[in-house]
């Protein structure tokens, strides 16, 4: 198992650094943080009710959030296009070769959600006016929250890539995201929406991600906007810690299964009617 551990944390420190050498994925490391800054500076001066708190200093937050979840696409569409063109076809193949291709992928897209969002963080810091991240304990709270969290949604990004067999099928997946972004409270206060749909947005771990970060850096008189005008650290570490629980049980036993019934043929049989589509 160590040999596994060293060998997937550098294939995923190579793969990470590959991202920031290719112009397409360099591209799309920063599109999404520049289209999401543009947004909030044309927010900054609209305020959210009587408190005097903006849209955009309420919106950078749980944007942060929302983008640590969004890790869970990244590993979804990552294994779905290798189990298609036959990596995962060559690492079952040689020892330990699953065991470090998931560490690997684990490594290079949680590296780059870490990368995307410093690449946010950072000027959102110094456009956005009204932030609270100035302290030791913020940045403490920042780390544990995102470490928390991808623990939480990388392992279901890996079962959703191993369900589907081809990347057509990852279409299905962005309908359920947007809707689960759309009752999260990361563009706007979930006390602001019915309260079925508040129930709705704290069952999916992008809301708590969300309320997460906005604790670290917003200040506590952004509490007014909260369920229970509080920041409720400890359901937040207590969902987050349970959605990582059956992420963390359920992956490796979707992910052997998936192995198991990868071969050859099945690859071909896919290919196959990927050809009698395009045709």
């Amino acid at each position: 198992m160590a040999s596994a551990v060293r060998i997937g944390c550098s294939r995923g420190l190579i793969e990470l650094r590959q991202s920031f050498t290719n112009g397409g994925e360099l591209l799309s490391h920063f599109l999404w943080p520049t289209l999401m800054l543009t947004v909030m500076y044309f927010l900054r001066d609209s305020a959210f009710g009587s408190g005097g708190l903006m849209l955009g200093t309420l919106a950078l937050p749980g944007i942060l959030g929302m983008n640590a979840a969004m890790g869970m696409v990244s590993m979804s569409q990552i294994l779905t296009a290798e189990r298609e063109d036959g990596t995962l076809l060559r690492a079952k193949a040689t020892p330990d070769g699953m065991p470090a291709y998931l560490i690997g992928k684990v490594v290079s897209v949680g590296g780059g959600v870490l990368a995307d969002l410093a690449i946010l963080l950072i000027p959102g810091l110094l456009i956005i006016d009204g932030l609270s991240a100035g302290g030791a304990g913020s940045w403490l709270t920042v780390a544990w929250v995102l470490l928390l969290g991808m623990a939480a949604t990388l392992p279901i990004g890996a079962i959703l890539g191993s369900v589907f067999t081809t990347a057509r099928g990852q279409g299905l997946i962005q309908l359920p995201m947007l809707a689960m972004i759309a009752i999260s409270g990361i563009f706007y206060p979930l006390t602001s929406l019915p309260e079925w749909v508040q129930w709705l947005g704290q069952a999916t771990p992008i809301y708590w991600l969300g309320l997460g970060m906005r604790s670290a850096l917003l200040p506590d008189a952004a509490l007014a906007v909260e369920i229970g005008e509080s920041w409720r650290h400890w359901e937040t570490a207590g969902v987050l810690g349970l959605w990582a629980v059956l992420g963390l049980v359920l992956a490796p036993l979707v992910l052997r299964r998936m192995a198991r019934r990868e071969s050859g043929s099945s690859m071909s049989q896919r290919r196959e009617k990927a050809l009698r589509r395009v045709g």
